[in-house]
Order: structure tokens, then C-alpha cells, then sequence
């Protein structure tokens, strides 16, 4: 059999029948006839002309997009109108485009978008979340759950975390936790410091409306504790805590209000907790915990005359108001501390001298070593004049120290020249005697039946109710 071969125009050249020759600008279509069948002479030779290259292109234009996908997406032009040399598409629900050249693309990348991406488009599937086994957590022991990944849930844990831990918002914008969460959960996407902002509030909305519900019940009595104070800036706040039992026989503690106040006199203070108490559908009221502070007083006649006419009073109202056992505690302590002043303040200013600069700090450190004291428990602190409590943690590291601050005394002359200079008038108390460092051991061994007394009336997870009378007695036999 032959094959296929060029033929000029002006020549004629044998060919094999049914096969095609290609000429100059035309296409010969070469047919065997059938046996016995004459063949015109028109029908030997069928020339076909050539598609020219626009009208291919046009062609390709105006045909109709057959995909499912064109449905969904719109083809883009130039700012001119003019088709765009790299063809693109924009999906109707979203401003997600993606190119879409009919051979070299084509629309797989448009069909995962509207099926599985853009949960705005109207044939959107949701992904069959993978679920893993993990522990849920329980007083009793746990159980194995299966948990699959919500990026709601993740988010509104998240904010738990930050209301728990005390962090501020801008946390969850750090690169450290970003990077952080994307090895551990690459599907979560770690919120703005707003959307964290607006997730707390959500949450407090819902356990607002939990906590009312519950403590709004006939048959629960909530009891409560306030207290005020000045901040540096001059502002006024006051705190409203509700202390109750719950459906488990558990003691519960919530914080109810936290407000700015203008200022702290009783009928204020009065007004600003029933407002509170209305405001809470709070009406069975057992007990009202403050200081005892004079502005307290005329706070609880005024709340005791208030629930009186709500008709929820227990014993007429005999045991509404309750003194503070802490705030007792500490006028005793504060009275007992004013005098010994003196030892103590020598002994503070001796603290304040070797944390004052680290050069200080490191000869001091090597007096202990000299002195062979065992210095694991860290450097003495320095206490907050305003609390006893600091004051003792203070005196009771100083004085396993007392032979590193002598020796200090001794080697240091600037240790020396620190209490020859003058503060307001008068030289600086100290360095401490002897007799400072017994007093100061002495009210060591005091103070620490106080602190532990004030740690188990100050108690928020037990009924504390029976402890003062124990401890009061334990601790008027210590002085004696």
C-alpha cells in the first residue's frame, strides 16, 4: 500500500484509494468505488478548506461553558473590557479567583472552592471532621471520648485560658503562641486581641445568666462579702462577692460586681449593693461580711432595713451583718508591729541596701558562702510596708541571714557609710544590734500564728465559719 504524498496542482500523481492527500492550501480526499459503480468525476477528488486561525478562536470564545462550576463563578476582564491574557475567574460568594485557561487549568480548582471552601456557596459540603480518642477529664476518673476539631470551641477555650491565667488579650497576637499553635493544631486559627475580647464577654453573658438562674431559685440563700479601697490614680472601686452552695454540696465563690465607686460612704456603699443584689435576682440573703470600718455600719443598717421589707431576713437580721476575722487579725498584728518599728526597720533597711544594686547583691551572696548558710531558698525579699503579711515573709528569711548581714557589716565599708547618711532630718535605723535580730526572731515565731490563722479564715473553698473561735483560742494561749 502506498502512502500519502504532495501533489502540485498541475500534475496528477496515482494515490491509494481511501486515503487523504494534502495539497497547497487544500485537503484531497481520495475514495476506492465500490465494484461495478461508476464514479463521477466530481466526487474523486473533494477538496476541503482549511479552519482559518481566527475562526478557530472564535469558535473557542462563544461555545458554551459546559463545567457546573461556570454556575458559580464569574470570568474576569481587564479594566478595558478586553479578555485577559491569563484567564481568571472570581467565585460569586466569595473574593476568591482563581485561573481558569481552559487546558492549562481547567476547573477542578473552582469545584473543590464552591464544594468544600466557600461556605457561602449554596452547593457547599461540610468536611467530615476527623474525630480523635482523648481523656475526658473527671473528679471520679476519666473516660475515653472522641473529639473532633471546632475552631468555635478552640476559640472560646482559648478566652477560658486567658480569663484563668490573668492574661492579657494581646497573648493570643504573640508570635510565640501562634507558633506555638501551629505545630500543635495547624487547623486553628488564633483569634485578635477583639475577638478575644468579645469571646469573654459571651462567656461572661452566658455564666451571668447561669449563676441567676441558679441562685435566683426559692429554696437558695446566698452569702456575702465587700470591700473597698483607693487605687494609686485616686479612683474608688468596690467588689461584691457571692459565696453559696451548689446542687453538689460544693461551696462555691462568685464575683458579682466590680465597680468604680465616687466614693466610700455608707448610704454609697448601701445603695451600690442592693442595686446589685436587684439587678441579680438576688432576694434570700443569710450573711453581709465586712471590715470593720465605720461606713460599714451605716452600709448594713441600710441593707438590713432593705431586705427586711423584701421579707427574707433570718433571725430578724441578727446575724446579717458579720465582721471580717481577717481584718481583726490584722488591726492586731499592725498594733503589736508599731512597737518594735525600730528592729524592724533596721532590718529592712539592711534588705534594702543589698537589693539595691547586683554588685551589692553579689557581696552579700558571697558572705553566705563564707558563712556556709544554705542559701537555696532565694535572697531575702523585700516587704510591703502596707502588708504584715510581706513583713514576716521579710523577717523570717532575715533572720536565718543575721550572720551574712554581720559579716557584711564588717567586710563592706559602703555597707557602713549606707546608715551614716540622713534621711528626712535623722541618720538611717540600723545596722541591727543583736537585740534587734531576737526581737525580730521573737515576732517571727508570733507572727506565724497569725499568718497561718489568717490562711484558713480567708478560705474560699471550705466553711470557714467554725474556725475563729479555735484559732482565737489558740492563739491568746501562744501569748500567754
Amino acid at each position: 500500500m502506498e502512502g500519502v504524498s504532495q501533489t502540485p496542482t498541475d500534475s496528477s500523481i496515482g494515490t491509494t484509494p481511501g486515503s487523504t492527500v494534502e495539497g497547497a492550501g487544500a485537503l484531497v480526499l481520495v475514495t476506492q468505488p465500490t465494484q461495478g459503480t461508476p464514479v463521477p468525476p466530481s466526487h474523486a477528488q473533494t477538496p476541503v478548506p482549511p479552519a482559518s486561525a481566527e475562526a478557530v478562536d472564535d469558535f473557542a470564545t462563544k461555545r458554551k461553558n459546559k463545567s457546573e462550576a461556570w454556575d458559580h463563578f464569574i470570568k474576569l476582564k481587564n479594566a478595558d473590557g478586553s479578555v485577559m491574557h491569563k484567564p481568571r475567574a472570581k467565585c460569586k460568594y466569595c473574593p476568591q479567583t482563581y485561573a481558569c485557561h481552559s487546558k492549562a487549568n481547567g476547573t477542578s480548582a473552582m469545584r473543590t472552592d464552591m464544594l468544600y471552601q466557600c461556605r457561602k456557596s449554596p452547593v457547599y459540603i461540610p468536611a467530615k471532621k476527623q474525630r480523635y480518642l482523648a481523656f475526658d477529664s473527671a473528679e471520679n476518673g476519666g473516660h475515653m471520648v472522641s473529639i473532633a476539631f471546632d475552631q468555635d470551641t478552640c476559640r472560646f477555650a482559648c478566652a477560658r485560658m486567658i480569663i484563668r491565667d490573668e492574661l492579657p488579650f494581646s497573648h493570643v497576637e504573640g508570635q510565640s503562641f501562634i507558633d506555638f499553635m501551629r505545630v500543635a493544631q495547624p487547623k486553628f486559627k488564633p483569634p485578635s486581641r477583639r475577638t478575644i475580647a468579645r469571646d469573654i464577654l459571651i462567656l461572661y453573658g452566658s455564666e451571668k445568666e447561669r449563676i441567676r438562674e441558679f441562685v435566683g431559685r426559692k429554696s437558695q440563700r446566698v452569702s456575702l462579702t465587700t470591700d473597698t479601697w483607693t487605687s494609686i490614680q485616686n479612683i474608688n472601686y468596690m467588689v461584691l462577692t457571692a459565696h453559696f452552695i451548689d446542687d453538689n454540696w460544693t461551696l462555691q465563690k462568685r464575683i458579682l460586681n466590680f465597680i468604680v465607686i465616687p466614693d466610700h460612704k455608707g448610704n454609697t456603699i448601701g445603695k451600690l449593693v442592693e442595686s446589685c443584689l436587684i439587678n441579680w435576682g438576688i432576694e434570700k440573703v443569710f450573711a453581709i461580711v465586712v471590715d470593720n470600718a465605720s461606713p460599714n455600719q451605716v452600709a448594713l443598717d441600710y441593707m438590713k432595713e432593705k431586705i427586711g421589707n423584701w421579707g427574707q431576713l433570718v433571725v430578724k437580721g441578727s446575724f446579717l451583718h458579720l465582721r471580717c476575722c481577717c481584718h481583726i487579725l490584722n488591726l492586731i498584728v499592725r498594733d503589736g508591729m508599731e512597737e518594735l518599728d525600730s528592729s524592724i526597720e533596721a532590718i529592712r533597711n539592711c534588705v534594702k541596701f543589698i537589693r539595691s544594686s547586683p554588685a551589692r547583691l553579689e557581696k552579700f551572696r558571697k558572705c553566705v558562702a563564707k558563712e556556709k548558710i544554705d542559701g537555696k531558698g532565694g535572697i531575702v525579699p523585700l516587704d510591703v510596708c502596707t502588708r504584715w503579711n510581706s513583713t514576716y515573709f521579710m523577717l523570717d528569711i532575715a533572720v536565718k541571714f543575721k550572720k551574712a548581714f554581720i559579716r557584711l557589716e564588717d567586710e563592706d565599708q559602703q555597707f557602713q557609710n549606707y546608715f551614716q547618711e540622713r534621711v528626712g532630718g535623722k541618720l538611717r535605723d540600723g545596722p541591727p544590734r543583736n537585740e534587734d535580730w531576737d526581737k525580730a526572731a521573737s515576732l517571727v515565731r508570733f507572727l506565724k500564728i497569725f499568718y497561718d490563722a489568717t490562711l484558713q479564715f480567708s478560705g474560699t473553698k471550705v466553711v470557714t465559719a467554725n474556725q475563729p473561735l479555735l484559732w482565737m483560742c489558740t492563739i491568746v494561749g501562744e501569748l500567754e
